[in-house]
């Protein structure tokens, strides 16, 4: 008797599978969109211009973006170069899904492709300025673990650090931004 693979149905998740990948030059237009609209003010989206100009910040293959099913960018992630200390770290910011695309999914797909880029490049640790109760699900957790501090005043549990390489140690020391953060 043969068996018969056919009469199994794959119910559809309910939640949407984001395409993540890299952003491509094509994309600008769309990033800046998404981050205008995520957040009260244009700030992020010009926050994101700026650093595109900057060679000691931007990080090539580390901005990405999430796309919805219709081929649209839905959400958007970036890392850039920051300092702790003498040494070189990675920021996650800003985070943006636009607003018909919030709470499905689309956010966390494109932060978790971001980090594996991340880590793929030799990124020893990412920090995030953020929602104490979002991040901690990528691994995140209070920078303060390590030693590290903002050199603005922040919560606690606001400013976490993710070690993607588990090898060597994590410089303590105070976080240096791109000039482009204002901060």
């Amino acid at each position: 008797m043969s068996h018969d693979d056919s009469t199994h149905t794959v119910l559809p998740s309910p939640l949407p599978r984001w395409r993540t990948r890299p952003e491509t030059e094509a994309d600008r237009a769309s990033v800046h969109a998404v981050n205008a609209a995520a957040f009260e003010t244009s700030a992020e989206a010009d926050l994101v211009d700026a650093l595109r100009t900057d060679p000691d910040a931007w990080l090539p293959g580390l901005s990405y973006v999430a796309e919805a099913p219709d081929g649209s960018i839905a959400a958007y992630a970036l890392i850039t170069r920051c300092r702790v200390g003498d040494a070189p770290a990675a920021a996650l910011a800003p985070v943006a899904v636009a607003p018909e695309h919030q709470r499905r999914g689309a956010g966390q797909a494109v932060v978790r492709a971001v980090l594996d880029a991340a880590r793929l490049a030799g990124e020893p640790l990412v920090l995030v300025l953020g929602h104490p109760e979002y991040y901690p699900r990528f691994g995140f957790v209070p920078a303060s673990r390590y030693g590290i501090r903002a050199s603005f005043d922040v919560p606690d549990e606001a400013m976490m650090a993710l070690r993607l390489d588990a090898r060597g140690e994590v410089p303590p020391g105070t976080i240096t931004y791109p000039p482009a953060f204002g901060v």
